[in-house]
C-alpha cells in the first residue's frame, strides 16, 4: 500500500519560500506520477504542479508559473514543492498525491487519484 507523508508547511510574510517534501513509500516510486494539490479556506481543492515518471516533465498550473518548482529525488523516494514569492493566496493546506494509472499533464488533476497524503498548511501574511 502507498503511503505518502507530506511535510514543510509553515507561517512566512509575502514574498518569502518554503519547500514542501513528500515522502513516498509501499511501491516503486519510479512507477508513479506525482502531484502537488492545495486547498484555500473556504475553497474547493485545486492541481498545483505534477511531474512525470522519473522526473522529465513537470506541469504547473498558472497562477504558480515561475514561483513554484517542483522536483523528485529518486534516492530518497520524495518530491518537493518549492514555493518561492509566496503571495497571501498561495495561503492553503497543500496535499502531494499519486496514482499509477495516470501521466502528468493537464487533465492528471482531475483525476481520481487513488493516494493521498495527509496535508501540510502554508499560511502567507501580507
Amino acid at each position: 500500500e502507498v503511503q505518502l507523508q507530506a511535510s514543510g508547511g509553515g507561517s512566512v510574510q509575502a514574498g518569502g519560500s518554503l519547500t514542501l517534501s513528500c515522502a513516498f513509500s509501499g511501491d516503486t516510486f519510479s512507477s508513479y506520477a506525482m502531484a502537488w494539490f492545495r486547498q484555500a479556506p473556504g475553497k474547493g481543492r485545486e492541481g498545483v504542479s505534477c511531474i512525470s515518471r522519473g522526473g522529465g516533465s513537470t506541469y504547473y498550473t498558472d497562477s504558480v508559473k515561475g514561483r513554484f518548482t517542483i522536483s523528485i529525488d529518486n534516492a530518497n523516494n520524495t518530491v518537493y514543492l518549492e514555493m518561492n514569492n509566496l503571495k497571501p493566496e498561495d495561503t492553503a493546506v497543500y496535499y502531494c498525491a499519486t496514482d499509477e494509472r495516470y501521466s502528468c499533464g493537464r487533465y492528471y488533476f482531475h483525476y481520481q487519484l487513488d493516494y493521498w497524503g495527509q496535508g501540510t498548511l502554508v499560511t502567507v501574511s501580507s
